[in-house]
């Protein structure tokens, strides 16, 4: 590890900061909405000019997808207004963004997988907020890195795996929409391939897309999560229309990672595989 590049990670507390916590140690500083508030444009110019990053990995965000239609200010502060702040300072002195968007800036109509040239059109105030997010970002700090991914999950913190095995136990069987469609994301995976950009990888600005291998519907997902856990609970395949949310999700949000594949000669694990190895962290006892 390369001590001498020294990288902020905001919204550490996340699932994808953590384990960016964990991969990069000691040459990370981490911080959490509570200390610091990246929509006070005040606090991040003194906290950037007080100390000294070659990187900064935002991972933080307003992620209550449905929360978010009510509270339109709040997101909006968290995606718009705190990646401006960072853009402004962080391109003043010279430090790199790598930002973390979303699948939900497409509006999930397309039949192929989504490229970073495709045009966005978000269906929710979270998706249009995150957008604008990205616009903002390469408009203030030309020079950064976006990585829109979805469906992520970890060992850590409230995710579908974690809900999946909790109602599994629980519940006579499960009921799961089957009609939206993308691919689950391993956050430990994406976190090894940031860190090793940050560390020592060679820097390409713009956007790109990332996520594990392969396609599934929630329902898929559901099932293999049972599956891998060796739990025999039912899970019963429902259409979105038997599950309706405040806000509208892409049916269809199935990302290309030709680009982020050939511009960094990397392999990508398939999301089963690599469900198993996040199951393998999950003790019984937090199932």
């Amino acid at each position: 590890m390369e001590e001498d590049k020294k990288i902020l990670i905001t919204g550490s507390n996340g699932q994808l900061g953590r384990e960016l916590s964990r991969i990069l140690g000691d040459a990370a500083l981490c911080t959490t909405h509570e200390e610091l508030d990246l929509a006070d444009g005040d606090a991040v110019e003194r906290f950037l000019r007080r100390h000294n990053f070659d990187y900064i990995v935002n991972c933080a965000a307003y992620t209550a997808v449905d929360r978010a239609e009510e509270e339109k200010l709040e997101c909006g502060r968290a995606n718009i207004d705190a990646i401006e702040n960072l853009a402004k300072f962080a391109d003043e002195l010279g430090y790199r963004i790598l930002h973390i968007s979303t699948d939900y800036v497409f509006d999930g109509n397309s039949c192929r997988p989504y490229t970073e040239g495709d045009k966005p059109a978000p269906l929710s105030v979270y998706g249009s907020t995150k957008r604008r997010g990205e616009t903002a970002l390469l408009g203030l700090a030309p020079e950064s890195m976006i990585i829109r991914t979805g469906w992520l999950y970890s060992a850590h913190g409230h995710n579908f795996v974690k809900t999946i095995l909790e109602h599994g136990k629980s519940k006579q069987g499960l009921k799961v929409v089957c009609d939206q469609i993308g691919t689950p994301t391993y956050a430990a995976d994406l976190a090894a391939f940031i860190a090793d950009k940050v560390l020592h990888g060679f820097w390409k600005p713009g956007i790109f897309h990332y996520s594990n291998e392969g396609v599934a519907s929630w329902y898929d997902f559901a099932v293999a999560i049972l599956e891998e856990a060796g739990i025999g609970t039912a899970v019963k395949p429902i259409p979105t229309s038997e599950y309706p949310t405040t806000a509208v999700r892409p049916q269809y949000a199935v990302l290309d990672k030709s680009r982020i594949k050939a511009t960094y000669n990397i392999e990508i694990p398939h999301w089963r595989a690599s469900l198993r190895r996040c199951l393998a962290q999950i003790t019984p006892s937090n199932r």
